[in-house]
């Protein structure tokens, strides 16, 4: 294939390229993950540029590197996690804990439903007939634990 200037470029060049290139991706999509796939271009230009490799180990190497850069990433990221202003942010149930709401259907035999807004979940709690106020104590999954509110 004839690609004019490019034909003459190193296979190294190929590989600092090609790691820019995903680092400026990882800027305009963020997400943790290109970042460390483009590391692994560029370790794999290095390592080019110092032993020329035919393009079977190159890719090899770049594999490897790719799977040892986002394992090590996820480590990293595991290992420092970043605090929250609203740790429940994603767990709507969870932040419903201390609302009082009403039941919806009686809760018989530990078991009913409640509304919240507009909305209807499943509970657990005491027996209590339809109508009856309850306090949410807590959340698993769906399923709300209330109690009777005072």
């Amino acid at each position: 294939m004839n690609l004019g200037f490019l034909d003459g470029l190193a296979p190294y060049w190929w590989w600092l390229t090609a790691g820019v290139l995903l680092g400026i991706l990882e800027l305009l999509a963020p997400g943790f993950f290109l970042v460390w796939i483009g590391a692994a271009a560029a370790i794999t230009g290095v390592i080019v540029a110092l032993v020329p490799l035919p393009l079977p180990y190159q890719l090899g190497v770049f594999a490897l590197l790719s799977f040892a850069t986002v394992f090590a990433g996820r480590l990293y990221y595991a290992s420092r996690p970043v605090p929250s202003g609203d740790p429940n942010l994603n767990a709507r149930a969870s932040r419903l804990v201390g609302q009082t709401v009403t039941v919806e259907s009686a809760i018989v035999n530990g078991k009913g439903r409640v509304r919240v807004g507009d909305g209807v979940w499943n509970a657990q709690g005491p027996d209590l007939p339809a109508g009856a106020s309850v306090l949410i104590v807590g959340a698993d999954g769906t399923c709300l634990s209330v109690e009777a509110a005072a």
